[in-house]
């Protein structure tokens, strides 16, 4: 039986039909190829005609990647020389395709340029793009993680506020605990999810790897410090010991009280006030991450974009991501993706400057960390939460789980010492 199509999944098809007709076309003009994921691959064509009137002599063929396959194509695409002009890469993607060659450095292009402005763009998302000190990308849109929460139970909890400190979270969640019972939790935590560690961790002073990326840092007192504190929100029994899969329906749940805290990214605004009804609104608030003595800092995230070190129309490539860059371009991606722009001059307009439940993100933008730059990190995120699941669920006491973080993330860092002490680890 054929599943008949969503609404979307036609959408994209008929978008890429007239694609494929109008590549067709287009006389003498120079083809530039630009790849892009997902909704923002979906997205991106309809912010072309602009930069096409701009630029008479380029015609971009945009292509869209599910985000599912683009690791993997992007990978197949280098090895058989056939990587597009323009690149959305994801930043914990960078130091991979950095080190594979195939990305062209950016630092003369933005010195140079009068659009690129390092200065507006959100210190710890600008870096993300740093490669051995290179640039190799310009953020497109970004992303971090902080608190949903429902403000309406934590009043009645006797907070009047959202807690900024660590020793306040723990308060708030011990009072909302109290006030919903044994059916009931103050916070999730998914036991799937990474995002809500690696925020703890970014919010302390060690460096996640140590000897220059070649080896795990998880037993340094930072982390210990960061991973005793996620222990114990699941000690006192704050937090469901679950993945996010064995929640039915997460917004439901939210709602009804469940639960009151969601460590949670920028996408969720727009969910949230799509699935909970206009009469329940009110309930939900989102603030800063707390951290150890104040608000913390949190995960730089989200995506960049990227020449390709081997394309023939850089100059081209470097005009279209220039175009992309320009904040009238990126408030009207925002509307269109409701993806938070990097350039801190483009939440001066509407309808991020009226926003006040997007306020948060952009104070917590202020503060975001990068990731370790290695092109082992997700692999080695993955294993730090594997590890992480198997203290909270008891198998694992806190010296142990950090002990074997640091023994599975120097398995996967092996080749990157040999490198190293060759000589061979630096950026090209």
């Amino acid at each position: 039986m054929t599943p008949r199509p969503s609404r979307r999944a036609a959408l994209g098809q008929l978008a890429a039909g007239s694609l494929a007709a109008c590549s067709g076309a287009g006389g003498s003009r120079e083809a530039l190829r630009f790849w892009a994921m997902g909704r923002e691959g979906e997205v991106a064509q309809a912010l072309m005609p602009a930069f096409e009137r701009a630029n008479p002599g380029v015609r971009v063929e945009v292509q869209q990647l599910p985000w599912s396959a683009a690791h993997a194509k992007l990978l197949t695409a280098f090895a058989g020389g056939d990587l597009p002009d323009v690149c959305q890469i994801g930043n914990t993607w960078l130091a991979e395709f950095v080190a594979l060659g195939a990305l062209e450095r950016l630092d003369g292009r933005v010195a140079t340029s009068a659009v690129v402005a390092p200065g507006e763009d959100f210190p710890g998302i600008w870096a993300t793009n740093i490669v051995s000190g290179r640039l190799y990308g310009i953020p497109w849109y970004v992303d971090t993680r902080l608190l949903f929460y429902r403000r309406d139970l934590l009043a009645r909890a006797g907070w009047d506020a959202a807690p900024r400190t660590w020793a306040q979270w723990l308060s708030a969640m011990e009072a909302v605990k109290a006030l919903v019972g044994a059916g009931g939790y103050a916070a999730l935590l998914p036991l799937n999810e990474y995002e809500p560690l690696l925020t703890l961790a970014l919010q302390q002073d060690d460096p996640l790897l140590r000897d220059g990326g070649g080896r795990g840092n998880f037993r340094g007192p930072g982390f210990r410090r960061a991973l005793a504190f996620y222990e114990e929100i699941f000690r006192r029994d704050l937090a469901p010991p679950v993945s996010e899969t064995q929640i039915g329906n997460l917004y439901d749940e939210f709602a009804r009280g469940y639960f009151s805290f969601y460590v949670t990214g920028p996408w969720n605004l727009g969910e949230f006030r799509r699935r909970l009804p206009p009469a329940r609104q009110a309930i939900w608030m989102t603030a800063p991450m707390p951290g150890p003595a104040g608000p913390g800092a949190g995960i730089a995230g989200g995506a960049s974009l990227v020449v390709v070190r081997t394309s023939r129309r850089k100059d081209a490539a470097w005009r279209l991501i220039e175009y992309l860059s320009r904040p009238e371009v990126q408030g009207r991606f925002y509307a269109l993706t409701g993806d938070l722009p990097p350039r801190r001059d483009a939440w001066n307009d509407a309808p991020l400057a009226g926003d006040i439940k997007a306020a948060a993100f952009l104070d917590q933008l202020g503060r975001a960390k990068p990731a370790p730059a290695v092109p082992e990190w997700e692999r080695i995120a993955t294993e730090m939460q594997s590890v992480a699941e198997q203290m909270v669920l008891g198998r694992l006491g806190l010296d142990a789980a950090v002990l074997e973080m640091d023994r599975r993330a120097d398995r996967l860092l092996e080749k990157r010492r040999w490198m190293l002490a060759r000589g061979a680890g630096a950026a090209p």
